[in-house]
């Protein structure tokens, strides 16, 4: 049965990626649609509202300045906001303002599309901090990442020397794709008993006669963009595991599509805007090909349990069900772990720290790889840049000039994606292993040996993906955790998005070369394979001796 309800899943996930892949492209080809008769009139007034006067393609140059000073902007309204929501209305249960180092943690981790949280939503944020500062990131970080992914894609493709312009884009992937979306998902949610209200928190008397405290909130809205955008950060600290915010298996399959369905549009739409939509579903199977296998992974894993507490007699036939809820069992937590962090969503529906060793190298492996489907415009960028690489490898190997989309790949595109395969692994190794050499890291591993080493790689792996989930028994609210981790997400996040900007300005700025019987294909099986071996030798090469280190061995010592 639970092979069964993976299986659905699946299912509408591969029907629903031509017409959403196909709609996306529409939205961002820039030319005359259907869609423009209803989202046209709104977009007029946002353009004449923030002075765009002319939708000039941009260079690269033009096109990152933009997004990084439209992020400077919302991240400097925003740590205000937090700093201050003690001052600010809407406040009914007096929250005081964050501390800096936290408020500091807090706003780089929304910007960057991470909500990494070292905080408990329900105590942490007031309703206007929560809709004013958390909502509103979640919207501008999925909708600038959206961005830059499509600005990529049209560098890899057009024949032209732009890649688009920033603002449009910036506005069309509001207008047409993340509010219409979230507005949707947030009515279905509120039909299934996911609360919408700003009242106060609910005083209320138990069936022991005790008085509790229940908080309450604009739930089913974050839920819908936390989501959608693949953002990740929690109304409540339990997150998506707690009833308010995912109370049925039924709400669980929403919340799973609402995060995967995008990521795994994007390939058909690179296929569309390359003309050629085998491009798209080369890189579609190879992206999916990965997932199963780290789907299968955790499920096995997870469903064989702990092999310590199988000895001891206890019943094991649901499988390791500690950190589990219940009304999810272990096929719909399994397929919610490995899509969270395959889509870099962050949302965790059970405790990553209780699964078992395995089980958490999954989503451990899936934000160190950071291509398998990957969040807003991040997996597809990331895949693309592997696919360069391996057309250069493969160019080498039969001594011709590699070429891909009828661009030569030279040094220089060469140089900027060693860049992006460099900083990933070295944000996330070098802050674990300062981490272990000083107290102010040491101080916050609950969990000694092997299962220590985890919780700290995870952290930054979580951090430099721009995931947002984490092992929580790492005691994070610290200024050391908040002040390192926040680092990492800000490099994690743009030095790749610069650097990938660079790539494609560089190779729409260079003449189309035609395709001859020599051409190395890049539509067909043999270079999925080439695409899939490339993200895993990089992948083993880069990441493998600090996962020897933290979970294998961890599995190695159970006994």
């Amino acid at each position: 049965m639970g092979i069964v309800q993976i299986a659905i899943v699946l299912i509408v996930i591969i029907l629903l990626v031509k017409p959403l892949g196909t709609y996306v492209y529409h939205v961002f080809s820039n030319k005359r649609n259907r869609s423009d008769v209803v989202f046209g009139p709104i977009e007029n007034l946002l353009y004449k509202l923030i002075g765009l006067k002319s939708f000039a393609g941009m260079t690269w140059k033009a096109y990152a300045l933009s997004v990084l000073l439209t992020n400077v902007v919302l991240v400097a309204i925003g740590y205000i906001v937090l700093r201050t929501q003690n001052l600010l209305p809407v406040n009914p249960s007096g929250i005081d303002g964050m501390e800096e180092t936290l408020a500091f943690n807090t706003i780089i981790s929304f910007m960057t599309n991470t909500n990494l949280q070292h905080y408990s939503g329900e105590t942490g944020l007031s309703y206007f901090s929560q809709m004013a500062v958390i909502m509103m990131m979640m919207f501008t970080s999925a909708a600038t990442g959206f961005s830059v992914a499509i600005a990529f894609i049209r560098g890899l493709t057009s024949r032209g020397t732009t890649i688009g312009n920033f603002f449009q884009d910036f506005v069309k992937a509001h207008t047409r794709i993340f509010i219409p979306a979230a507005v949707l998902v947030t009515l279905v949610l509120v039909a299934l008993q996911v609360p919408q209200t700003l009242q106060s928190t609910l005083n209320v008397t138990t069936l022991e006669g005790e008085a509790q405290s229940i908080a309450i909130g604009p739930v089913a809205s974050l839920e819908a963009i936390k989501h959608i955008g693949t953002n990740g950060g929690g109304f409540f600290g339990a997150n998506s595991s707690h009833p308010f915010e995912n109370p049925s298996p039924l709400t669980n399959v929403i919340q799973i599509l609402s995060m995967w369905l995008l990521p795994a549009a994007l390939p058909y739409t690179y296929g569309l805007f390359a003309g050629n939509r085998k491009q798209g579903w080369v890189v579609f199977s190879a992206m999916m090909t990965l997932f199963l296998l780290f789907l299968t992974t955790v499920y096995i894993a997870e469903t064989r349990g702990n092999p310590v507490i199988n000895e001891l007699g206890i019943d094991a036939s649901q499988g390791s069900m500690e950190g589990k809820e219940v009304r999810f069992g272990i096929p719909q937590s399994a397929l919610f772990t490995a899509v969270t962090t395959a889509a870099t969503t962050g949302t965790v529906n059970n405790m990553h720290d209780t699964l078992t060793p395995i089980g958490g190298l999954v989503p451990l492996a899936e934000m160190m790889l950071n291509v398998v489907f990957g969040g807003k415009g991040v997996g597809i960028v990331n895949m693309l840049m592997y696919a360069i690489l391996g057309v250069f490898l493969a160019g080498l190997m039969v001594g011709r000039t590699p070429e891909f989309l009828g661009r030569k790949i030279e040094p220089k595109e060469m140089k900027l994606i060693a860049i992006v395969i460099l900083v990933h692994p070295l944000i996330i190794l070098g802050p674990t292993a300062i981490s272990f050499l000083t107290e102010l890291g040491q101080g916050s591993i609950t969990n000694p040996g092997f299962h220590g080493i985890t919780q700290v790689l995870y952290e930054f792996a979580s951090s430099a993906a721009n995931n947002g989930s984490g092992f929580e028994g790492l005691a994070d609210n610290t200024p050391f955790w908040n002040i390192s981790t926040g680092i990492v997400m800000l490099l994690g996040r743009y030095v790749a998005m610069i650097a990938m900007l660079a790539v494609a300005g560089s190779l729409a700025a260079k003449q189309w070369v035609p395709e001859t019987i020599g051409t190395f294909r890049t539509d067909n099986g043999l270079f999925a394979a080439i695409l899939i071996g490339t993200v895993v030798i990089i992948g083993a090469l880069t990441f493998l001796p600090a996962v020897v280190l933290g979970p294998i061995a961890e599995q190695l010592t159970l006994r």
